[in-house]
């Protein structure tokens, strides 16, 4: 079984700024992908058990409503010019 990465998953909503997230409830950006398309494709939020909400000190759930998210990031690295989109 691989094991857990940490992960940066930026979302951008329709209207105001972009949420940012640091999980390590994935093994890698490609299931990260396919877990948040599931959840865009089936209309439900995305649970995430293991996350840091701006760079919190402790890991909490964090329950994200996609509902008004036009795009997603998700990157090994926190930085506007890498990462996957979709």
């Amino acid at each position: 079984m691989a094991e857990n990465v940490e992960l940066i998953i930026r979302f951008h909503p329709v209207g105001g700024e972009d949420v940012s997230v640091l999980t390590t409830d994935f093994t890698g950006p490609d299931e990260a992908l396919g877990v948040i398309a599931k959840a865009l494709d089936e209309r439900r939020s995305l649970v995430l058990t293991r996350a840091r909400y701006n760079r919190e000190a402790t890991e909490n759930a964090v329950i994200v409503n996609l509902a008004n998210v036009v795009a997603v990031r998700v990157a090994r690295q926190d930085s506007e010019t890498t990462g996957q989109y979709l």
